[in-house]
């Protein structure tokens, strides 16, 4: 897994603003530094970066998914790594907020609730699991099970911040 950076500071309240008061306008600059990490994770070309579904709730909540537009954003400014037209990724049960959790009740909480829309593409396909914030890595350890379920090889994971 590779990260742009820490969550605190500057960059915390950044990226809180972009996720949580609709500053979409920060997409660009944040996607240009999560890019770094796309390119490392990625190590070759031709990668597809997947990223981490919203929460539905969180969705409507915000009316935006924002780790998609980070995806975007780093995609356009990397160069080495493309989007897929569709999302990849879906929830496929309800799960609760992460925020508050321990690493054991996260990992139970996201066990099993996220799956391959469509498996058909993704056979032998390298991919890069694309997320905001690392706390414990249990969305990300979901995302790969899931990914790796539908034949995907999982380069590794690209993270804007990671929380100490």
């Amino acid at each position: 897994m590779w990260t742009a950076g820490g969550y605190c500071g500057l960059e915390r309240t950044v990226l809180l603003a972009f996720k949580e008061r609709s500053a979409r306008g920060l997409a660009a600059p944040l996607g240009a530094r999560l890019a770094g990490a796309v390119a490392a994770a990625a190590r070759h070309r031709d990668v597809l970066l997947v990223p981490v579904p919203a929460r539905p709730a969180a969705l409507r909540r915000r009316g935006y998914d924002p780790v998609l537009l980070l995806a975007r954003a780093a995609a356009r400014r990397c160069g080495i790594a493309r989007l897929p037209r569709a999302p990849v990724l879906a929830h496929r049960r309800r799960v609760s907020d992460q925020v508050g959790l321990g690493r054991d009740r996260r990992r139970a909480n996201l066990t099993g609730a996220l799956a391959v829309r469509d498996p058909a593409g993704l056979a032998g396909r390298r991919v890069v699991v694309v997320d905001d914030v690392v706390t414990t890595g249990a969305t990300l350890a979901e995302a790969a099970r899931a990914l790796r379920s539908a034949g995907a090889v999982v380069a590794g994971g690209a993270v804007l911040a990671e929380r100490g």
